[in-house]
């Protein structure tokens, strides 16, 4: 018994010592980063931007690995099942990774407990819009409109809990209105249906509305997040326009396996961290209508669980399930 007693000393010892040394030598050799959408899409680019500089960071090439599918699952579940060692990482997103574990009714991986978000990357504002020849001037406008009518008022998205609907769902829920929700297989279809107010609103992602809105082809009447856009400074938040405590956006993070040591998690986050300060990343990422979404390892987690929770609720506010 002793001697069994010295063996698993010595191993919680060695433990202890492994542990930094692993994070001391991480990386040794390649690192992948999978990508759970089609390539050249928003969390793509954002890969490759991250990627760039980590490898300068850690002296070994890191590439990216498209593997769409399933809404962002099959990717995803890649890396969940991964070795926990750094060097297979996961850029995924608000809907891939918050979204779909409350929508599918079955997940091949568990979102709690098999992922550890590593480092936020980005969040990108959402934009309510209208045709620029609807009725309606101002959120109040929409909101007395569908006060009037119940069911009346009706919102595109791209498709069935995606963010873009649930951003509509809580609009719905904090106003206490009723409004039918039309989806869509994407946001082009949506947005066509908008611009001939055939719907009479969407959310949509900055990047994809903006220069509409600019060549008067869309009004925007707020932004989801409670900090007004740069490039749409006359357009007002949500909370600002009465829906007092609205903040929903679209985000994008690095994930680990969820037993990757600690050590090697704050050594990513640390160099991840760095490259989101870098000036010229924070103007790249305005020029694609974001902004660098910056926390700590801690930090990360902690958002991570309450976003889990935030879309777990309206998915199940909306209805929406996908088999």
């Amino acid at each position: 018994m002793k001697i069994l007693g010295t063996f698993i000393a010595i191993a919680i010892a060695l433990t202890g010592i492994v542990a930094p040394a692993a994070a001391a030598d991480y990386p040794t050799g390649p690192i992948k980063i999978v990508v759970p959408y089609p390539a050249g899409g928003t969390a793509d680019i954002f890969a490759r931007i991250i990627g760039a500089e980590l490898s300068k960071a850690f002296h070994h090439p890191v590439f990216v690995d498209d593997r769409a599918g399933a809404g962002g699952n099959i990717g995803s579940d890649i890396v969940a099942k991964a070795a926990p060692n750094g060097h297979t990482l996961l850029l995924g997103s608000s809907g891939s990774n918050a979204v779909n574990p409350s929508l599918f009714k079955q997940m091949p991986y568990n979102a709690w407990t098999d992922l550890v978000l590593v480092a936020p990357v980005a969040s990108a504002i959402n934009v309510l819009v209208v045709g620029a020849g609807h009725k309606a001037k101002s959120v109040a406008d929409l909101l007395a409109m569908a006060k009037a009518k119940p069911d009346s008022v009706t919102f595109g998205s791209s498709g069935n809990g995606s963010v873009l609907h649930l951003s509509g769902v809580m609009l719905a829920n904090m106003s206490g209105t009723k409004m039918i929700h039309v989806p869509y297989k994407g946001t082009p279809p949506a947005l066509l249906d908008v611009l001939t107010s055939r719907v009479d609103f969407m959310f949509a992602n900055a990047p994809s509305v903006v220069s509409d809105i600019k060549a008067g082809k869309l009004r925007a009447l707020a932004v989801s997040t409670k900090y007004r856009m740069k490039e749409l400074p006359d357009v007002p938040t949500l909370d600002e326009s009465g829906m007092k405590g609205y903040d929903l956006s679209s985000w994008w993070a690095v994930f680990a396996p969820a037993k990757t040591p600690p050590a090697i998690v704050e050594k990513l986050n640390a160099a991840i961290r760095k490259t989101l300060n870098e000036p010229a990343i924070e103007a790249r990422f305005e020029s694609m209508g974001s902004k660098p979404l910056i926390m700590g390892a801690e930090e990360s987690q902690k958002f991570f669980l309450s976003e889990l929770k935030l879309w777990g609720d309206l998915v199940k506010a909306s209805g929406a399930t996908v088999n």
